[in-house]
Formats: C-alpha cells, sequence, structure tokens
C-alpha cells in the first residue's frame, strides 16, 4: 500500500470512527455475540468496550498495523483476551467450525470481494452460529442513490477503497447466511450519502450446507 493509504486512512479512520456519536450503534451491533468470536476489520479497537459478558475471547483480523498500534490501549483494557490472528478478511486462516459469532462494523465497504469474506465467516462459524453487523452502504432512497454513485469515485480514493454502494443484506444473503434481523437507516447527524446503515444480525446455515 502507498504511505496514505497505509498510513493516513488508519487514523482518519479512528478519528472518525471513534466518535462517541456511534457507540451506541456498535453496543447495538454487539449486542447477543457470545462464546468465541471473530471480528474482521478490527480497525483500531473501538468495539471493544461494546462486548458482551458473554464473549470469552476475540479473535482480530485487521490487516493495517497502524490501525493495530492504536488499538493497543483498548486490547490492554479489554476484561477479556484479544489476539490478532489474520490479515485478510477473504482468506481466513482458521479451521472449519472455530467461532460461535462474528463481528463486522464498517468493514465490507473496503473489502474487495466482499461474499468472499462473508463466506470464510461462513466457513469458520460453527453451524448455527451468528453473524452480528453495522455496514454503510447502498440507500433505500434513489434520489441517495444517485449522489452514492457521483460521490464513490472521490470516497474510495479519499477513503482507502471505501465504497458507497454495496448492497449489504444482498451481499449477506449471497454468501448464505439468513438475516433474523436488519434495520435500515440513514446515521443522525452525518450527510445520507455516507451514512446508509444496515445493522442487524444473520445466522450461519447447517454444516453440509457450508
Amino acid at each position: 500500500m502507498g504511505f496514505y493509504s497505509d498510513r493516513v486512512v488508519p487514523r482518519l479512520v479512528n478519528l472518525t470512527c471513534g466518535s462517541r456519536m456511534v457507540d451506541p450503534l456498535r453496543r447495538r451491533a454487539c449486542e447477543g455475540l457470545h462464546g468465541e468470536v471473530v471480528e474482521i476489520g478490527f480497525g483500531s479497537g473501538h468495539n471493544v468496550p461494546h462486548y458482551p459478558a458473554a464473549v470469552t475471547a476475540v479473535t482480530a483480523v485487521e490487516p493495517s498495523e497502524v490501525a493495530w498500534r492504536l488499538a493497543a490501549d483498548r486490547v490492554v483494557a479489554a476484561q477479556l483476551p484479544v489476539r490478532r490472528a489474520g490479515l485478510d478478511g477473504q482468506a481466513l486462516p482458521f479451521e472449519d467450525d472455530t467461532f460461535d459469532s462474528a463481528l463486522s462494523s464498517w468493514t465490507l465497504c473496503t473489502i474487495p470481494d466482499a461474499v468472499a469474506a462473508l463466506r470464510e465467516l461462513r466457513r469458520v462459524l460453527k453451524p448455527g452460529g451468528t453473524f452480528h453487523f453495522v455496514e454503510h452502504g447502498l440507500a433505500p432512497d434513489e434520489s441517495v442513490r444517485r449522489w452514492q454513485h457521483r460521490l464513490e469515485p472521490i470516497q474510495r480514493r479519499v477513503a482507502g477503497g471505501c465504497h458507497l454502494t454495496k448492497p449489504i443484506a444482498e451481499l449477506i444473503t449471497t454468501a448464505g447466511f439468513t438475516i433474523t434481523q436488519a434495520d435500515v437507516f440513514y446515521q443522525p447527524g452525518a450527510p445520507k450519502s455516507l451514512a446508509a446503515l444496515t445493522l442487524g444480525s444473520a445466522v450461519s446455515p447447517a454444516a453440509s450446507e457450508h
């Protein structure tokens, strides 16, 4: 990666995603997590304070060295083990049926092949394991979608490959998950084109369907 994407973008993301305004959304996304959790796009660890007591350990998948260093204080302060293992959500270095739950927050927008990453989560989740998510993507309103398509080339350049127009629910179901709950809304206080959110949970299919 270049200097900007490698060194600058993780710090920008740390600032923008560290806003207290998004804490309630992180808390909602983390509700119901339990047991061994894999979190893709761990970033600088802003979800750590919101892990429920039922979570016993977290495995963090994070490609950025800068982001992982920024997460250090949160990882140390965590009330449970948090370890970094894996750099690429599209190729997870774990055995099948390893984890009880999975988490992704504002991550799928930057993964080149989001369906591949979601299928990898399915593979490493135990049968019936839950996937929890809060992601921004394609807006529900056509007028906002038009602006998203106009702005996306700029967004991808300045925000490390971030897409504005990924259809989050469709990606999740295409990967084989069954969505059990999903709220689609605009994040208050943010431009609609940048803040069309899908927040919810899905369940992994039976092992025979991997």
